[in-house]
Parts: structure tokens; sequence; C-alpha cells
């Protein structure tokens, strides 16, 4: 990698805008950051099971898998592999597909209740047991479920009780992970305003 700062890479996604041939050839070239930049000019309505299947096997830290999951979740054949990755026993296959669940659980209607309910349900089962970075997309879906799926905020928050302080180790970094129940608190009003 050579360290481009997110905000560096933001001007260059101004100008550059759109240009999913460029975005694969990037990911291609191996490098941490021009990957990082083919997911911001990638078209998801181009990307292909088989390109997001390529991709996850050669995701290997939490920034990759933080960005894959945000062009996943604007894809509709990354949407269709979100439960598949969740299920998987690698970590960042893993944290990604509960990744995309946290930024889909943002748009109206995109989970249903009992989809919601299924996933908090497996969240509180595994979240301790699961491994890092796969603990911080759990907390972080566990918070988008509460604050944006009608009807859930209170089972999410009783679910975020039990489970308490998620631990992750986030190396030399002033990262932490957010307590969830006073999160999902914050965000769901902020969204109800936001709706209001």
């Amino acid at each position: 990698m050579y360290g481009v700062k997110f905000g560096d890479m933001a001007k260059l996604v101004r100008e550059i805008k759109q240009d999913h041939a460029l975005a694969l050839e990037l990911w291609d070239s191996g490098n941490h950051d021009a990957r990082v930049l083919a997911t911001m000019i990638a078209d998801p309505d181009q990307l292909t099971a088989k390109t997001f299947t390529a991709w996850i096997k050669e995701v290997d830290n939490h920034v990759t898998s933080y960005q894959v999951a945000g062009i996943a979740a604007k894809s509709a054949a990354g949407r269709k592999l979100m439960t598949k990755w969740m299920a998987a026993r690698g970590e960042w296959p893993s944290a990604t597909g509960w990744g995309i669940l946290a930024q889909v659980a943002s748009e109206p209607d995109a989970v249903s209740i009992a989809d919601a309910r299924k996933y908090l349900a497996t969240i509180e089962k595994q979240i301790h047991d699961s491994k890092n970075r796969v603990k911080y997309s759990m907390n972080t879906a566990m918070i988008a479920l509460g604050a944006y799926v009608p009807k859930l905020e209170d089972d999410a928050v009783r679910i975020a009780e039990r489970i308490g302080q998620v631990e992750v180790d986030h190396g030399l970094t002033a990262c932490k992970t957010p307590l969830a129940e006073p999160y999902i608190r914050k965000a769901a009003a902020h969204h109800k305003a936001k709706l209001a």
C-alpha cells in the first residue's frame, strides 16, 4: 500500500466519477489503496457474483472488507451473497456479509421485521464467540437494525443490553467499539427526527 488518505481518494473519485473498467484493473493490481479506490468508482450494476466471489477471496483487512460491503450493498449481485458471507467461517467474508446487512438495514423496507429478528437472534447467540472483525460488523448490524427497522428498536436494545460490551481488537488505533444500547437509541431518535 502507498498510504493514500481517504480525503485524497475522494478528490480522485470526484474527478473519475464512475469507471467500471478502471475499477476492475485497480482491484487486480493487488495494491491496497488501489482496491479501496476500485470500490469507490465501480458500477454496482455491473458487478457480478463472479467478481464479488473473486474479490472476497482477496479481502484481508477491515478497510477492504468495509469497502466491499459498501459497494455490495448497492449491488443486486452483492446483496444475494450477503447471507452466504455472513455464515462463512472465514473472518473477512463473514465480517463483509454482516457489513452489507448494516448498510442495507438503513434503507426503507429493505429488511423485513421477521428477517431482522432472525439476524438479531444470531447476533446474540454468536457475537462473543465470533472472530474479531466479525464481532465489530455484527455489533454495527445490530445498531442499524435497531435504529432503522420499524418497531425493532426495543427488541434490539434488549438484546444489546444482554450482550453488553463487545470486545474488538482495533490494533494500534484510537478506534473503539461502541456500546450498542445507547447507540441504537441515539441513532433511532435521529432517524425518526429526520423522517418527521
